[in-house]
């Protein structure tokens, strides 16, 4: 199927309301909808590796993916094959499709390169005082694993994560009429530098 096919597939996506309030998502069609998830996400939700590569979903916080899912209808990030996706979508599917992929738990696919895990490794636990850049573990946790609207980052792709953190307000934050919670860390992606960014990718990658 093409991606023309695919697009035109989720706007005929069901959007059930009654009073204003949304049915909860029928099996069937939850079904369907991560069908099409797994095609770019993979089957567990691990992620895949291609000249485009597509993040890792599993384990990640729900309320992230819900606000992620809202962030995309809204054009405040930028990604068009996903505010397709998200604008086929009712409110109890984003909630359904998150507590699906957050339940997951396949291995990190891992291929990350090793000779900077040390530096990575330090930037997450420490941060660059000299730098203004926080320990990622102060907001992420120790574990890396996130919480509520801050996301998991443990075994995350190290492509994709290098590529989200290199372009930050190029992607995130885009109406600045309604700024959200991505705004918290621009000071952090501008104060580190392409190395220390792919750095802590890598680090983070290989977490569990």
């Amino acid at each position: 199927m093409t991606i023309f096919g695919l697009k035109a597939m989720l706007r005929t996506a069901m959007t059930a309301t009654v009073l204003g309030a949304a049915w909860p998502a029928a099996a069937d069609d939850l079904h369907a909808k991560l069908e099409y998830c797994l095609t770019c996400h993979g089957t567990a939700g691990q992620g895949y590796r291609a000249y485009y590569t597509m993040p890792r979903l599993a384990g990640q916080q729900p309320k992230y993916i819900e606000n992620q899912l809202r962030a995309f209808v809204e054009r405040r990030r930028t990604n068009p094959i996903m505010a397709n996706v998200a604008h086929g979508l009712s409110p109890s599917m984003f909630g359904a499709l998150a507590e699906h992929f957050h339940a997951l738990t396949p291995p990190p696919l891992g291929g990350a390169p090793r000779g900077q895990l040390g530096l990575g490794k330090h930037i997450f636990d420490e941060g660059l005082p000299e730098s203004n850049v926080p320990a990622c573990a102060a907001c992420h946790g120790a574990d890396a694993h996130g919480q509520d609207e801050i996301p998991r980052l443990a075994g995350q792709l190290h492509d994709y994560l290098t590529s989200k953190l290199a372009n930050w307000t190029r992607e995130r934050g885009q109406d600045r009429a309604r700024p959200d919670i991505s705004a918290i860390m621009v000071p952090t992606t501008h104060n580190l530098t392409h190395e220390q960014i792919a750095a802590v990718a890598a680090y983070v990658s290989t977490l569990k």
